[in-house]
Formats: C-alpha cells, sequence, structure tokens
C-alpha cells in the first residue's frame, strides 16, 4: 500500500513557498556525491506450495521478530496500534539500513516500481442528535516511483480517486468523498528524491509521510499528503543500535477527502489570510528491544507541539511477549497567539502494556489530558494511545482507560479480530460529557493464490454519551481493498 502524498487540485494550486536557494543547494549536494556500488536484492516467494515451506517461512520471521522484541504474529495484524496512528518507533521513513542500501543501487527505469490499489468504502454513522452520515465509495489510487537516475536521484507521482457509488445529498459527512457527496480525483504525488549520502535523503514535492502529528491518517478513501522539503536518514550498523532522525518544512496539506492544498496554518482552524508553515525535527534511538525519540513541530504565530515516547519489550519465551509504553505531548501557542485569538498550553499523558499469548494479544492503557485547554491534532491521527475508531478520549481534564483483546488466527484461515473498550471520565468543559466507547474489529486475507492482494474489513463502534438523554452514537465502516500482486 502507498505511503506516500498526492499533488493536484481542481483550482491552480499557488506556487510553492520553499526556498529555491535551500532547493538548488540539495540537488547540487545529491548530484555531486559518489555514486554507491550495484547489488540486485533478492527475490522473495510469496506463495509457499506446501505446508511444510509455509511452517518453516513462519518458524523463521517469529525468530526474526523475537529477536527484535517483536510479536511473531505482527504480519498478521496483531497490533494495538489504531489505524491512522504512528508511532515515534516508525516515524520519518521507515525503512532498515540493508533498505536504504539496496535502493541506491537499483538502476532507474528496470527498477521503477509501479504501486496500485482499488478500494471501495462503505460508511455508516447514526450520531448523538440522531441525524445520519452516509456515503458508499469506490477508487483508490495508481502511482510510480521511479529508480534512482545516476544512482542519486529519483521521480515519483500517485493519483487518488474517489467517486460516489452511493449517498444522499442530506447524509453528507461521512468523509468519503467531497462535501456535498462528490466524487474527486487529485495528483497527489509529485516529488523529487535525492540520495545526499548513504542512510541520507532529501525529498521535495508533495508527498506523504508518517510522523505521530503530521500524518497521511488514511482512514477513509484518500490518505493526506503534504507539500515539503525534508532531510531523513538513518545511521547505526545492522544489528547495532540505530538513530533515525527527520528534519524538514511543510508548507501545505491536503486532507483526506479533498482535491485542493490548502496552507498548514489554514488547516489549523487560524483565520483567513494567515499562511504558516510547520517546522518539523526529530528523531528515535533503538538498542535491542529499547527505543526512545522525540519530534517537535513549531508553527510561528499558531502552535508548537512537542512529543516523546519510549517503549521497551521482553521475551519470556517464543510465545510469551510483553512490551511497555508511554508517552507525552506539550502543545502551546506561538508569537502572536493567531490560532485562538489568546495564548494556550496543554499536555497529555499516557501509559501502555501488552502482552502477546500465542496469537492473542492483549493491551492495557491509560491517556491524561490537562486541565485548560483540549488537545489538538491538526494535520493527522492524534497519537494518543486510547484514541480509537471514533473519539480521541483528549479532551480538557479528561482521564481515559483502554481494554483491548486481539486475535491473529491460523494462516490458512486468513482470519483476524478484536474488541475493545474505553471509558472516558467527564471533561472541565460543563458542556461536554463523559464518552465510553465499544469497538469490533473483523478482518480477512483470503488465503487462496487466486484471491491474492484482497483484504475485506468489518470496524463497528459504538460511543455511549452520559448527556441527560444517554444519547449514543453507532458507526459501521465496510472496507475492501485490492492491491494486484503482478504489480
Amino acid at each position: 500500500m502507498n505511503t506516500q502524498g498526492q499533488l493536484g487540485s481542481a483550482r491552480r494550486p499557488r506556487a510553492a513557498a520553499l526556498p529555491t536557494a535551500i532547493v538548488a543547494a540539495l540537488l547540487a549536494l545529491g548530484l555531486g556525491m559518489t555514486a554507491a556500488g550495484a547489488q540486485t536484492p533478492p527475490e522473495v516467494d510469496v506463495v509457499a506450495a506446501e505446508q511444510a515451506a509455509k511452517e518453516a517461512e513462519a518458524a523463521k520471521a517469529a525468530e526474526e521478530a523475537a529477536a527484535e522484541g517483536e510479536s511473531p504474529y505482527a504480519d498478521i495484524m496483531i497490533s494495538s496500534t489504531e489505524q491512522g496512528q504512528v508511532p515515534l518507533s516508525e516515524s520519518f521513513d521507515n525503512r532498515t539500513r540493508e533498505d536504504w542500501i539496496r535502493e541506491s543501487r537499483r538502476q532507474a527505469f528496470e527498477d521503477t516500481k509501479y504501486d496500485v490499489q482499488l478500494r471501495s468504502f462503505f460508511m455508516d454513522r447514526n450520531k448523538f442528535d440522531s441525524s445520519n452520515a452516509s456515503s458508499f465509495a469506490l477508487g483508490g489510487y495508481a502511482g510510480l516511483k521511479t529508480g534512482y537516475f545516476r544512482e542519486r536521484i529519483a521521480f515519483g507521482g500517485t493519483v487518488y480517486t474517489s467517486q460516489k457509488l452511493a449517498g444522499e445529498d442530506d447524509e453528507d459527512g461521512a468523509g468519503l468523498l467531497a462535501p456535498g457527496q462528490e466524487g474527486y480525483t487529485v495528483l497527489g504525488e509529485l516529488y523529487t528524491e535525492v540520495i545526499v549520502t548513504e542512510g541520507m535523503t532529501a525529498t521535495l514535492g508533495r508527498r506523504g509521510i508518517d510522523t505521530p502529528y503530521i500524518n497521511r491518517n488514511d482512514t477513509r478513501m484518500t490518505p493526506q499528503t503534504f507539500e515539503y522539503i525534508a532531510l531523513q536518514g538513518v545511521v547505526g550498523d545492522v544489528g547495532a543500535p540505530t538513530w533515525k532522525y527527520g528534519f524538514g518544512y511543510f508548507d501545505q496539506i491536503k486532507v483526506k477527502n479533498s482535491d485542493e492544498f490548502v496552507s498548514m496554518s489554514e488547516q489549523a482552524g487560524a483565520p483567513d489570510g494567515v499562511d504558516e508553515g510547520v517546522y518539523v525535527g526529530g528523531g528515535t534511538y533503538r538498542h535491542g528491544n529499547f527505543t526512545i525519540g522525540a519530534v517537535d513541530y513549531y508553527s510561528d504565530n499558531i502552535i508548537n507541539i512537542f512529543y516523546t515516547e519510549s517503549t521497551f519489550s521482553i521475551a519470556s519465551s517464543e510465545t510469551l511477549k510483553w512490551k511497555f509504553a508511554a508517552q507525552y505531548t506539550d502543545q502551546t501557542s506561538t508569537g502572536d497567539d493567531l490560532l485562538t485569538g489568546d495564548d494556550f498550553d496543554a499536555a497529555s499523558f499516557g501509559v501502555k502494556g501488552e502482552v502477546a499469548v500465542g496469537r492473542a494479544l492483549f493491551t492495557v492503557a491509560w491517556t491524561g489530558t490537562d486541565e485548560g485547554t483540549s488537545m489538538k491534532s491538526p494535520w493527522g491521527g492524534y497519537p494518543g494511545y486510547t484514541s480509537v475508531q471514533v473519539e480521541d478520549f483528549n479532551r480538557t481534564g479528561e482521564d481515559a482507560f483502554m481494554l483491548r483483546a486481539g486475535y491473529a488466527f491460523p494462516a490458512e484461515t486468513g482470519f483476524s479480530v478484536y474488541g475493545l473498550y474505553v471509558d472516558g471520565s467527564r471533561p472541565d468543559d460543563p458542556a461536554q460529557y463523559a464518552k465510553t466507547e465499544y469497538d469490533l474489529n473483523v478482518q480477512w486475507v483470503p488465503p487462496t493464490a487466486w484471491a491474492k492482494g484482497l483484504s475485506l474489513r468489518l470496524r463497528y463502534a459504538r460511543v455511549e454519551q452520559e448527556d441527560p438523554g444517554d444519547t449514543e452514537l453507532d458507526d459501521f465502516r465496510f472496507i475492501v481493498n485490492y492491491d494486484p500482486p503482478a504489480l
């Protein structure tokens, strides 16, 4: 599945506000570096012909995962990370050092990669006020990324589309289509990537990226994408402690159901006429089963967001794995306080523990938000451990407690399932009420060769609100994705 961004709009986009001198310097630096040697990556057999081969492959994957402190069934959707969230340890360019080296040695035209996905999505939400938001859409994306010309520079692009199959005008708001239940098509990605040195790349253009507070948040028909310039890299030998880092400037964003790019400050909610971007810098350190990292997002006169997270995992046996995590976010207004017209300060803390027992994963988590101001996440999915299908549980003064259980059935069935419960306290705002959410998720990846690349996912959530009327919200989603294996 593509993890990148989108370009284009129905109206003519404004020129990028990126310094020309910086762009020229990066390209000159990239083209002037000495090229690395060539090496052809090994082929990977994705369809085991016999059960013995399947078992051997699974055992090897489990052994490698255990060495990294991960669940051996992570590839079968045994994860407590909610769709649309990005853990800090998986931020920036989530490639290993071997991946960096292999990509730097591929021939440009021969190694051009094509990425296509078809997606069908039905969503129906009955809200607290008894109004309804419902849409049925068909679409997906088609994109490519070239290999590296002169083993130094590559180009990429992706077109996204979402077209209406069904949806009444008075049931707008599901987010699968543009406002008014209109279909859209957008050239989302158009970018240049330069290998600056081994383990470091520079990206310029419109593309997707995944960090805790700026990410694709791909929970509808098409993801969010951004116009930016950035340096990303990894330092450290294979098997040794490693650093991943990223620095950049983000100028514009295309939200999930739009074909237009707007300024980052406009998307955050700043008044008309305010045009501010976001400076981002951070990194993560991994040593065996321990990770720690931090990232800062600064938008002049708008907001500063600081986020840090640490994880530690340990294996008691081949079938018993433990993982613990903690996170902290601090958000403050900056400069002339143009976002709200006044200064603000908000903070949130969370802890999470999980245990993988064979193919099952059990999770418990807690988050708390300080009094004063609710947390904000205008440029991506909110990273809080108790943020789930509908609610983020990040309102001012709100505490939330989550229990979650998931299970991956044997590979020959293709099924996985999880359910969760989140109980939130009443926020400090007297106009808001305590909420409780229950989620159920079932996914099926057909194990047969003829259906390779197909996945079906059913998601249901119920939110109960402790208001005078004890109102409820029901959210139902059915998603079908197909990634043609030939590509």
